[in-house]
């Protein structure tokens, strides 16, 4: 096992830079997850860390080794692919066996190796198969697998479940939390879907435009986001965004056109330096219900835009000028219709607030 660090990277493509001064720390035995939208760097920090692209600038440890100049193949790292990578031609228990062969291990050896895997994927059955002949679940496994045989210090996993459907994307994402508690190896894995982020981390580093936003727990992040981004990417549905201004008529008030919005008097210290200023209210779906929760609930009336039944709870889509909010209940479809207003009530004790300027929270 390893830890990795990562010290002032850059990475440039021709003109195009897509990482710029990246510094992360990833402990030994940790698994973390790198999130963000498409072209935010996170695949590019993984190969970097791999070996397979080379940086610009910076250094990279996996333990106490400088390997810029290392070859991936001596790194002591396996990766896993979003495509298998998979030899059509050979046995599941070739495939798995096949980078030791070229390591010139022991016939011995390698058949104990992959028959550890083996039944530690619960996979034993289907060494004699072709990669043809699996599901696309069990053909993950062998790539898993494959990763393993090798008893690297670091795995890198690179979406890896982006090509499964729904319902085997649930059940790889337990296998391979399973599988880390039972190797305890440093884990890095790459995907732009919160979920699987929120899920299967120990930390996860949230990614914009090669920049971490913040870095830190799932729990952190979803009830702490450091800035708008990470606030607006961490949870399904988002969190809901209200643009206001502040004004002191006596009482603390947001005011986003028609909607007046009482602000609790234990934030009134938070946000004194923002009287007469513009700032971002910040409220998750589940934190607006149909009826008040406590003292701080604030009512509102919107337009209602669309129901969503999802059998356990509601998406209720609402708006007002140029105000949109989601609200998630566990209640039933309240009695109205589209286009109907609707007193909704937010729980004021579970705001964000956030300064327009900088994207970040206020705190």
């Amino acid at each position: 096992m390893a830890n990795i660090q990562l010290k002032n990277i850059a990475k440039q493509f021709d003109n195009n830079v897509v990482i710029e001064n990246l510094n992360l720390q990833i402990n030994d035995g940790e698994f973390l997850v790198l999130v963000g939208p498409s072209g935010c760097g996170k695949s590019t920090t993984l190969r970097l860390i791999a070996g397979l692209e080379t940086a610009t600038a910076g250094e990279i440890f996996i333990g106490d080794t400088l390997v810029n100049s290392v070859a991936p193949k001596d790194r002591n790292i396996s990766m896993v692919f979003q495509n298998y990578a998979l030899y059509p031609h050979m046995s599941v228990y070739d495939n798995m066996a096949f980078g030791l062969k070229l390591r010139k291990f022991k016939k011995d050896d390698i058949r104990q190796r992959v028959q550890e895997t083996a039944e530690i994927l619960e996979m034993a059955s289907l060494l004699n198969r072709k990669p043809k002949q699996l599901s696309g679940g069990q053909r993950q496994r062998v790539a898993l697998g494959r990763a393993i045989v090798r008893k690297p210090q670091v795995f890198l996993f690179d979406e890896p479940l982006s090509n499964l459907d729904a319902k085997l994307r649930v059940q790889m994402r337990a296998e391979i939390k399973k599988l880390h508690k039972r190797l305890k190896t440093t884990m890095v894995y790459v995907t732009h879907d919160q979920v699987e982020a929120m899920t299967m981390g120990d930390r996860i580093a949230v990614m914009k435009d090669g920049v971490i936003h913040q870095l830190d727990t799932p729990l952190k992040l979803y009830n702490e986001p450091a800035d708008l981004f990470v606030a607006s990417f961490i949870g399904s549905p988002s969190m809901n965004f209200i643009h206001t201004t502040l004004k002191e008529e006596p009482n603390l008030t947001a005011v986003d056109g028609n909607i007046k919005i009482d602000i609790p008097s234990n934030h009134k210290k938070l946000l004194k330096s923002y009287i007469d200023k513009s700032v971002i209210i910040g409220i998750r779906p589940e934190d607006l219900s149909l009826n008040p929760r406590n003292e701080n609930s604030v009512s509102i009336s919107l337009r209602i835009d669309l129901f969503e039944p999802m059998g356990n709870e509601t998406l209720i889509y609402l708006s007002r000028e140029n105000t949109r909010l989601t609200c998630r209940t566990p209640e039933f479809q309240p009695e109205a219709d589209l286009d109907e207003e609707l007193i909704i009530y937010l729980n004021m004790d579970k705001a964000h607030y956030f300064d327009p300027e900088t994207g970040k929270s206020i705190r």
